[in-house]
């Protein structure tokens, strides 16, 4: 557990090869890593299509889908990230879903020159260290989120916030709203 929280936002893949070889010492082949993958996807996928929305996250696609490019950008296989915004109706909010092999900071790079859009203009909201990494190695501002009752694992002085609620009122010149959590001293 404390590889996986240390390391939230990676693909499953890898963390999956890291157990086996660092914590098992065994040598996974090509096939019974993607077969560990399948099983994991098999046993995740339905609960992540019917768990809550974050508060604020609704609002906030309804009222800028359309208006801003918004985009997915995570450590999920992205044939299963994919099938789960499809299954819970949110592919209309997206101008696109991008999950991995490819990382997150490629991923940026892709999307800022495919649609045009400058690093600074552009906000990263994510909850996992490679969220914040990929912000940084890219120049996009970065909004953490850390849920209520989670410790921030971000640096000292980062925004955070616990939820969407009230980012639906940001147009596409304002920033992300005041820190509501309290920065980290």
């Amino acid at each position: 557990m404390a590889h996986h929280q240390a390391h939230e936002g990676i693909s499953r893949i890898e963390k999956i090869r890291h157990c086996h070889t660092e914590i098992l010492g065994i040598e996974l082949s090509p096939d019974e890593l993607a077969a560990l993958g399948r099983r994991y996807s098999d046993l995740v996928e339905d609960q992540v299509v019917a768990c809550a929305w974050v508060a604020g996250a609704r609002e906030f696609l309804e009222a800028h889908a359309g208006r801003l490019p918004l985009f997915v950008v995570s450590g999920i296989p992205e044939d299963e990230l994919e099938r789960v915004v499809e299954r819970r109706g949110m592919a209309g909010y997206f101008t696109a879903v991008r999950g991995s092999p490819v990382l997150k900071d490629v991923i940026i790079n892709e999307i800022l020159a495919a649609h045009g859009l400058a690093a600074q203009r552009t906000v990263f909201i994510g909850d996992a260290m490679t969220d914040y990494n990929a912000a940084m190695a890219t120049g996009v501002p970065f909004l953490g989120r850390v849920a209520p009752g989670r410790v921030s694992p971000f640096p000292a002085g980062t925004a955070i916030i616990a939820d969407l609620t009230g980012l639906a009122a940001i147009g596409p010149t304002q920033g992300p709203p005041a820190n509501r959590t309290g920065d980290r001293p």
